[in-house]
């Protein structure tokens, strides 16, 4: 099956030699599953797909920038994941695709007031789904972001939640999901990230989340949800 990975930024250049960029992290989060083969749109150079129908599930990317930003391509991203989701064509949205899919449906995303929420945080799993196999009632992941999703949009549910992230995944009808954590990333990467960006997040802020990088992640249970829910999800092609 074809999944058409809709690409709106790009791990920072100094860092993508530990695990390369996003489509590198994501067919490696994958598991390179035989079933799923990933198709790049690179939404952020103003290259969309002609057609929803192109593939048979879409995934989009985090991003550096945020939603809100003043991007003609966002607006052009909001037009598809609104099509997509009416349309009920199996979507995931991670970090960036989390916000966008809660923004295009009418949410509010803006700067958390804590801030940076970075290192390694546990989410509960409040909305438990099919594809959730093996099932987790909490999952650890690393987080790396400013932005949060305020409102949970008409037309979802709360799939996740932490004590820093009240809204840290959603669930649109059977066929969307999203999760504002980075199942994509390895510890190794983020170390390096927050490494570079001492400044930006906050040298106190760093130090704790470069210290919960050895903790056990839950990114691979997460990344078989992704490939179960592709395979399984309602209105999904047979293979």
């Amino acid at each position: 099956m074809r999944i058409g990975l809709l690409l709106v930024g790009h791990v920072a250049p100094t860092s993508t030699h530990i695990a390369g960029d996003y489509p590198e992290l994501f067919a490696s989060l994958l598991g390179g599953a035989p079933d799923i083969e990933l198709v790049c749109y690179h939404l952020d150079e103003d290259r969309f797909p002609a057609s929803i129908g192109e593939c048979d599930g879409w995934l989009l990317s985090p991003s550096r920038c945020s939603v809100y930003d003043d991007h003609p391509w966002i607006a052009s991203a909001e037009d598809l994941l609104r099509e997509l989701i009416a349309q009920e064509r199996p979507y995931v949205g991670i970090c960036f695709g989390h916000q966008l899919a809660a923004q295009a449906l009418g949410a509010r995303v803006q700067r958390a007031e804590d801030g940076w929420q970075v290192g390694v945080h546990d989410y509960e799993i409040v909305e438990p789904r099919p594809w959730m196999v093996p099932m987790q009632s909490t999952v650890s992941l690393i987080a790396s972001h400013e932005d949060q999703v305020m409102d949970v949009p008409d037309g979802a549910n709360l799939l996740a939640r932490s004590p820093g992230c009240p809204i840290a995944g959603l669930a649109f009808g059977e066929r969307a999901w999203t999760l504002q954590p980075h199942p994509e990333f390895v510890p190794d990467l983020a170390d390096h990230l927050l490494a570079e960006r001492v400044e930006l997040v906050g040298a106190d802020k760093v130090q704790a989340a470069r210290a919960t990088l050895g903790r056990p992640l839950n990114r691979i249970d997460v990344g078989r949800w992704m490939v179960e829910f592709f395979l399984t999800a309602p209105g999904t092609p047979p293979h």
